[in-house]
């Protein structure tokens, strides 16, 4: 019997026979959230919010009719589909390799509850298997979930050999979105924000909390968000990563904040490279 609850709501093609516990995508609280009960059996599916009593079920002929008239539609996730929701809240904080590559990049590790895992076995589209940080990408403003954002990686602090050890998943949008590396409830009067990982984390030696906006695309249009009276912007020395960061300065300027700009001092590194060199 259907419910009317849209496809995209639970991906159940995901998951196997027996009883499952997963975020529930009407009221999600975190990667580790598991108050959606799912039973999945020979008839078919049924699921049920111990927290916002959200159920529903759906019949096996029904959930195939549903998957064939619903998959070609998606052109882009508006979030992170729930399949990847379920993938998120397994993983573990940055612990193993992950916590290898970043000390061995002067890296202090994040904290458990920010958007930052790892993994020791993911596949890479080449085939390759290996570690992984896996990061949460949420809107800047909603903390809605957009997507997950993969970086393969080896304990001495280098990329794993791969063609891109750096990817986001397809279909999914990376606009507007950052990197919570430490939580809203870390975010108080101050903010610092970086392009990649490994720099936010450096930037976190001196100042915390600090977020992660991908690339200089995010750090141009990064909102001014209410509450936070100062920004810290750790700019990459290059030409987009200094356009982005003057852009995103003048418009918390323009707001009444109070801005700062750090930099790299070498044209071409990022504050992490400059902090490995001399280090």
């Amino acid at each position: 019997m259907s419910t009317g609850v849209m496809f995209e709501e639970i991906d159940l093609q995901q998951l196997p026979v027996g009883n499952h516990r997963i975020p529930c995508p009407k009221c999600m609280k975190g990667k580790r959230d598991t108050a959606l009960s799912v039973t999945i059996d020979s008839k078919g599916a049924e699921w049920q919010c111990f927290r916002c009593r959200w159920k529903g079920a759906q019949q096996h002929q029904e959930r195939a009719r549903r998957v064939s008239a619903a998959a070609p539609r998606v052109s882009q996730h508006i979030s992170l589909a729930s399949h990847y929701r379920y993938f998120w809240s397994t993983l573990a904080s940055v612990s193993g390799t992950a916590a290898e590559y970043l000390t061995a990049r002067g890296c202090p590790l994040p904290p458990k509850d920010g958007d930052l895992c790892s993994t020791e076995t993911l596949k890479h589209p080449s085939g390759y298997m290996g570690a992984a940080l896996v990061a949460l990408v949420t809107d800047a403003e909603t903390s809605e979930p957009l997507t997950l954002h993969h970086t393969w990686i080896k304990s001495d602090g280098t990329k794993a050999n791969v063609d891109t050890p750096r990817l986001l998943l397809g279909k999914h949008r990376k606009a507007g979105g950052v990197i919570r590396l430490w939580p809203d409830a870390a975010v108080t009067t101050g903010l610092a924000i970086a392009e990649g990982i490994e720099t936010a984390l450096t930037a976190a030696l001196a100042f915390k909390p600090v977020w992660s906006v991908i690339d200089a695309g995010n750090m141009g249009a990064f909102p001014v968000r209410d509450g936070i009276e100062s920004l810290l912007i750790i700019a990459d020395n290059d030409p987009a990563g200094l356009q982005a960061s003057e852009q995103c300065a003048e418009r918390w300027y323009r707001a009444g904040r109070e801005v700062r700009i750090v930099k790299s001092p070498v044209p071409g590194e990022d504050l992490n490279d400059y902090a490995r060199r001399v280090a």
